[in-house]
C-alpha cells in the first residue's frame, strides 16, 4: 500500500501497489454450539490449513484468519461451510481473491 500522512500524523492508504493474494476470514463461534463458544476451539479446527490468525475473546469471541495465497482454499471453505451448517460458528469473508471465490 502507498499511504499519505495527514497533518495529525495519521497514515491513510491511498493506493494498492500489489495484491498479496491472501484472504481474510472472520469466524464467530456459536455460544450454544458444540465448541461451547470457544474462539480457541475454532482456531484449533482451522489451524490445519496453515491459517494465521488472531483470537479475540474479551467481550466478543471471534477469530480473524489470514488464508495465505496458494493455500487449500477449497478445503478451508468446505470446513467453514460444514461448521456453519452444523451450528459450530458463523463466518464471513472480509477480503478475498478470485482464487478463493473459484475454489
Amino acid at each position: 500500500m502507498r499511504f499519505q500522512t495527514d497533518s495529525e500524523g495519521l497514515h491513510w492508504a491511498v493506493e494498492r501497489v500489489s495484491a498479496s493474494g491472501n484472504c481474510t476470514i472472520r469466524v464467530v463461534p456459536v455460544p450454544s454450539g458444540p465448541l461451547g463458544g470457544s474462539p480457541q476451539a475454532v482456531h484449533q479446527h482451522l489451524s490445519r490449513f496453515g491459517l494465521g490468525g488472531e483470537v479475540f475473546s474479551e467481550d466478543f469471541p471471534m477469530v480473524a484468519f489470514n488464508a495465505p495465497a496458494g493455500g487449500d482454499f477449497h478445503g478451508t471453505k468446505a470446513l467453514l461451510t460444514q461448521g456453519q451448517e452444523d451450528g459450530w460458528w458463523h463466518y464471513e469473508v472480509g477480503c478475498a481473491t478470485d482464487e478463493w471465490w473459484n475454489a
